[in-house]
């Protein structure tokens, strides 16, 4: 408990998605994610406390210059498309993280019909094997929005010794929304934990809200915001509408408006 948590700012490009990548019939995603992450890396001028979250399948090479780099990383390690938590590379899940060595490994959880004997176990096996070995322990929790949800499965997962040092959550109308969340994070001895908010694909004006709400709160210490970022900007270059420097100034400029936003 003494090392659990993380209370600098977090602001985070996730561009993770494999899924929405493939249904979208893109081609060629690690070129893709490659004008996602130069926008990043462009942000940086500005953008302090910059983090990515990618996975590996489509992000090898962005992993490795982003670690030559030193800037924080996100490393995904959930299968895509599964209702339990299940790790992308099984039982050889250590091996993947460190082979990247990243700051923060990723899990996320859509919470529908309560919590699985394998998702709690496979839960408890990252969150003691992070701890052990000194990375930080991400977990994003999608309930549609419903805050008793969240509480009642973050009380679960402590209760099981699931130890999370960053919940990413989804957007809360009202303050009093976030500082529940914030106060069950960190009950009994976690002071250190706290929460990031996710954008979940929503338009620019409700995620913008999400934030300003959020940013009151001691606690949220940042966001972690994807498809509103940077999805506009690769469907017109997809389709040939803009040039890939147009899309990598675009996105450039969206995170850095996001993150003014929750610095305002």
């Amino acid at each position: 408990m003494n090392n659990l948590g993380y209370t600098n700012n977090l602001f985070i490009l996730a561009f993770d998605h494999i899924s929405t990548f493939h249904e979208a019939g893109f081609k060629d995603i690690s070129s893709l994610k490659q004008i996602i992450y130069e926008a990043f890396k462009r942000s940086l001028s500005v953008v302090e406390n910059g983090a990515i979250l990618i996975d590996e399948q489509y992000g090898d090479a962005i992993l490795k210059d982003a670690k030559e780099n030193g800037y924080t990383i996100v490393l995904r390690l959930e299968k895509s498309g599964q209702e339990d938590f299940v790790f992308e590379y099984g039982e050889d899940f250590a091996a993947h993280i460190e082979k990247y060595n990243p700051d923060f490994a990723k899990v996320v959880l859509k919470i529908k019909n309560g919590l699985s004997v394998l998702t709690k176990n496979n839960l408890k096996k990252l969150s003691d094997y992070c701890h052990v070995n000194g990375y930080k322990f991400l977990l994003e929790i999608l309930a549609e929005g419903q805050l008793e949800l969240i509480l009642k499965t973050i009380s679960e997962l402590q209760n099981s010794g699931i130890e999370v040092d960053v919940w990413k959550v989804e957007g809360m109308q009202n303050e009093s929304s976030y500082e529940k969340i914030v106060s069950e994070a960190k009950k009994d001895g976690r002071e250190n934990v706290s929460i990031v908010i996710l954008g979940r694909g929503e338009n620019r004006a409700l995620v913008e809200k999400w934030l300003k709400t959020g940013s009151k709160i001691s606690g949220v210490i940042g966001f972690a915001v994807g498809r509103t970022i940077f999805w506009e900007s690769l469907l017109e270059f997809t389709n040939g509408n803009i040039s890939r420097e147009q899309a990598v100034e675009q996105i450039s400029e969206n995170y850095k408006y996001f993150y003014e936003i929750f610095n305002s």
